[in-house]
């Protein structure tokens, strides 16, 4: 319009808290979830995609987003390659697949929590191993965390 591309502005997307959205999203930029996902979440790897499950967002499915903040509840896996905020009311049941993660007291995982390397940087360093020792590779590190007060 006037002469100038579409240029792809971002935009934010808002599950509002009277809508229940049964089926996959497929997203870019920005999803705020304040009400209720029956269905997996997708963002690009590696883009600057954001969802927000607020604190009355619910979400029953898997989270496969780059940057992702948990307020509310998640029941499935959180896979980010990027970026894991746990806010104080945050509950995931599932496993959390982070790079880097928050977690503020008050957050709980039932699950694992599993850090993800550089694949990269993975692939070198098991080469190395593999050259060094007939060994088996090890796995990358998981930590555990319960906790009994909500």
């Amino acid at each position: 319009m006037f002469g100038k591309e579409n240029r792809g502005e971002a935009g934010v997307t808002l599950v509002a808290t009277n809508c229940e959205l049964v089926g996959d999203i497929h997203f870019s930029d920005q999803l705020l979830i304040n009400g209720v996902v029956k269905g997996n979440i997708y963002a690009q790897s590696g883009s600057k995609a954001t969802v927000t499950v607020s604190e009355k967002g619910r979400v029953r499915g898997e989270i496969r987003v780059p940057n992702v903040i948990v307020n509310g509840k998640v029941f499935g896996d959180i896979n980010s390659d990027k970026h894991v905020e746990l806010s104080a009311r945050a509950e995931v049941k599932g496993n959390v697949y982070y790079k880097f993660i928050e977690m503020v007291k008050g957050s709980w995982v039932d699950g694992h929590l599993v850090h993800i390397r550089d694949k990269r940087k993975d692939v070198s360093v098991i080469d190395e191993e593999h050259q060094n020792s007939n060994d088996v590779v090890s796995s990358p590190q998981v930590a555990a965390l319960s906790s009994t007060a909500k």
